[in-house]
């Protein structure tokens, strides 16, 4: 008769790993923009997600940001609420995440990238449907005391 052995999980070998590349952050966020709710997926109609190092400064300056490490994610264009007269020649929304600074969240806090990245897109979102940081933050505290 065969034993079965429990074996612990192996640990990753740091020593040969790389922090994802743009590319490579910007599949996680996709992946994890797919595997929202596919109601909701349509909801946001068409969207552009994308990741960029950090935020051009004049983003900086408009945001009044000491930083580029305090932004991780950025909605650029006009929410749905704000869509009901769509301008010429108007693009679609954008998403932006910016890699640097949710590697430096991810290595000061006790979460997985995929979570984070997944965070920031949904939260980004949350910006395309007009809601603002002010709205999620009480959904979200809401939702925690369910």
């Amino acid at each position: 008769m065969a034993r079965l052995y429990k074996t612990r999980p192996r640990s990753p070998n740091w020593s040969e790993l790389f922090s994802p590349s743009l590319e490579e952050m910007e599949l996680m966020a996709l992946e994890a923009y797919a595997h929202l709710d596919e109601g909701f997926r349509k909801l946001t109609g068409e969207i552009v997600i994308q990741v960029a190092d950090f935020p051009p400064e004049e983003i900086l300056d408009d945001l009044s940001l000491e930083t580029p490490f305090d932004l991780l994610g950025l909605f650029e264009g006009r929410g749905i609420a704000e869509r009901w007269n769509p301008q010429t020649g108007e693009g679609p929304n954008r998403i932006t995440l910016y890699r640097r600074a949710i590697l430096d969240y991810w290595a000061e806090n006790e979460e997985t990238l995929g979570d984070i990245v997944s965070h920031v897109l949904i939260h980004e979102i949350g910006h395309h449907f007009g809601l603002s940081d002010e709205d999620m933050e009480k959904l979200e505290a809401e939702a925690e005391t369910e």
